[in-house]
């Protein structure tokens, strides 16, 4: 069907089905295709997101189908378990003897708070009670709770109390991990009170370090924690495509693939 005759109905169900067969589709594109304002397409974009048609992001959409699903902390270990610990071993090596770090809750920062037994004089707060119990053997850091309210289902703590714990400080690095990564809306986590707990742990910190496998590109939870511009490190593996690290690098992020 010729695109600059379609009615309404007929737009939106190709849109949808533009977003299905490619992943994501952006504004500009839109308008180009159809022949009609921004405008119209955001109008678009909007109604086919209430329906759970899609999922609107800033500039485009993504087809609903690549939301990622939530995972148990127990799911979440056994996904990539292999690849999470070369992340971590490579992540440790970024720390220094006497920093004050943040490592936030998730298997992968789990698996670097098991790298941390050969420092002599560390400071660790975390709000991840994994990550916490990973540290108990390891004689030279010092361990520190955001405290608040345990969520079970990742064994994190969130909330105020957790929140204004971390305002007391200041940090040298902070480590995120991440339900998804897409390269238009940035770092994105699925429960919102962790979201707002990152957000602080990112203000309280002098760098902020992003640990993922590539698993989590192309990928969206629903609340967004960073844009690009904020991250000064990625540290991945070696699935990440080239147009991830080029616009990464373009955002001024250092790039670290563990191999």
């Amino acid at each position: 069907m010729d695109t600059a005759i379609m009615n309404t109905i007929e737009r939106r169900h190709d849109i949808v089905q533009c977003t299905l067969d490619s992943g994501k589709v952006l504004i500009p594109d839109l308008v180009d295709k159809y022949g009609v304002s921004a405008v119209t397409i955001r109008s678009d974009l909007n109604n086919l997101h209430s329906k759970g048609l899609l999922i609107r992001t800033r500039g485009g959409a993504v087809a609903s189908n690549k939301i990622t699903q939530e995972l148990s902390i127990n799911d979440k270990y056994n996904e990539h378990s292999e690849v999470k610990r070369k992340l971590a071993l490579v992540a440790s090596n970024l720390i220094d003897e006497e920093d004050a770090i943040i490592l936030d809750s998730g298997t992968t920062t789990a698996e670097i708070a098991n790298c941390l037994d050969r420092f002599k004089q560390l400071i660790v707060m975390t709000n991840g009670l994994n990550v916490a119990q990973n540290l108990v053997n390891a004689d030279g850091v010092e361990v520190l709770m955001t405290g608040g309210s345990l969520r079970k289902k990742s064994l994190s703590f969130y909330g105020s109390q957790a929140e204004d714990s971390l305002s007391r400080y200041h940090f040298n690095k902070v480590f995120l991990g991440v339900d998804g990564f897409d390269l238009n809306v940035g770092v994105t986590t699925h429960f919102e009170a962790e979201c707002v707990l990152n957000r602080k742990m990112c203000e309280v910190a002098r760098e902020v370090i992003v640990v993922t496998d590539s698993s989590k590109f192309n990928t969206l939870g629903v609340h967004k924690i960073l844009g690009l511009k904020e991250i000064d490190v990625l540290i991945t593996d070696e699935g990440i495509q080239d147009e991830f690290i080029q616009s990464l690098e373009a955002n001024g992020v250092r790039v670290i693939i563990a191999d």
